[in-house]
This record gives structure tokens, C-alpha cells and sequence, in this order.
């Protein structure tokens, strides 16, 4: 019998774990509005932190819109390179609106960025996947960086080309896929 294996040309080649999951949009004006631009754009961190900060200061925040702004924070603290504190933001909105997408998948990437927390960050972003993120391909694409780190290169494989079906645009999936090839391996039966 035949049997047809992945093959990973690069190894020690794995994926940067590039970039967060997008900004949550929050009504069109007020502080948690302006947190979500501060992190959409990535720019002048410390600011947008300072916004984030008296957006959730805020008492009349509905609760979709602080768990969005938490999860915004979130994302401008990790651009910041505090992964931890990161988490923290995405843990209290995961508590504040359990189902919130991008509070899970954006923990998964903060978890690679941390380091040695691949499988925790497998599971936390197969949560994320499972409630539908607004850019489901960027949480495939982190997960198969953290799958590869683990050694599963078939579920690498799979997750960089869902991401890349997701974003044809997107050249980062297509690029880790020409990294493997297939082989033929013969198998006896027995």
C-alpha cells in the first residue's frame, strides 16, 4: 500500500506569528471609538493606550462595547510587546462576552508571541475558530504556526491552506505552503 505523507522542506523555518487578529468596531464616537482607531492604525501605542484606558474608565459601555474595547486594548498592548498583560485584557473580555471571537483568537497569537505555549495556544484559537471571527484566516494561519512549532505538520498543512482558500490575497499562507511537498511512502500490511 501506498501511503501519502507531508513533508515539511524547512523545519526550523517556522511561521513568524505575525499580525493580531483586527480591531472590534465600536459605535462611531467616543473613547472606545477612538481606542478602536489607536488600534486599527498600530501607531502611537502609549496614546492609544491612554484612550483604551478612559474608554473602559466609562461607565455607560454596553457590554458588547467593553468587551470590544478590552479586546482592542488587548491589541495595542500586545503591538506594544506586553503579550502578558495582553492576555489579561482578552481574559476579561472572554468574561464580560463569553462568545467574542477575536478575544480568543487574539490570545492565541499572544500566546505564540510569548513562547513555549503552542498547544495552549492550539486550543485557545480552535475556541476562536469555532465562533466565527470577522478574519477567520488570520486565526488558521496562527494556528498552524503553533501546530507546526508542535511537530503536527499535516494539521499545519491544513490550517495554512484554510487560511489561504479564506484570503487568496493574502501571499503569507500560499508562501508557508510551498515550504512542504508530498511523498509517496510504500507500507506494508501486516
Amino acid at each position: 500500500m501506498i501511503r501519502i505523507v507531508l513533508v515539511l522542506l524547512a523545519v526550523s523555518g517556522a511561521a513568524a506569528s505575525g499580525e493580531a487578529a483586527p480591531p472590534i468596531p465600536v459605535p462611531a464616537i467616543g473613547l472606545a471609538s477612538d481606542c478602536f482607531d489607536s488600534a486599527a492604525t498600530r501607531r502611537a501605542l502609549r496614546p492609544a493606550l491612554r484612550l483604551c484606558d478612559h474608554a473602559l474608565a466609562e461607565t455607560a459601555l454596553s457590554i458588547a462595547d467593553r468587551a470590544a474595547t478590552l479586546v482592542n486594548r488587548g491589541i495595542v498592548l500586545m503591538e506594544w510587546g506586553q503579550p502578558a498583560a495582553a492576555i489579561a485584557d482578552f481574559d476579561k473580555a472572554i468574561g464580560v462576552q463569553p462568545e467574542i471571537a477575536e478575544a480568543y483568537v487574539n490570545k492565541g497569537i499572544a500566546l505564540l508571541r510569548i513562547g513555549n505555549r503552542d498547544g495552549e495556544a492550539v486550543a485557545i484559537l480552535s475556541q476562536g475558530i469555532a465562533r466565527n471571527p470577522r478574519r477567520p484566516e488570520i486565526a488558521y494561519y496562527q494556528r498552524a504556526v503553533a501546530n507546526e512549532e508542535l511537530g503536527r505538520v499535516r494539521e499545519a498543512y491544513e490550517d495554512y491552506s484554510r487560511a489561504a482558500a479564506l484570503a487568496p490575497e493574502w501571499t503569507d499562507p500560499a508562501e508557508q505552503l510551498r515550504r512542504f511537498q508530498t511523498v509517496r511512502k510504500k507500507t506494508l500490511m501486516g
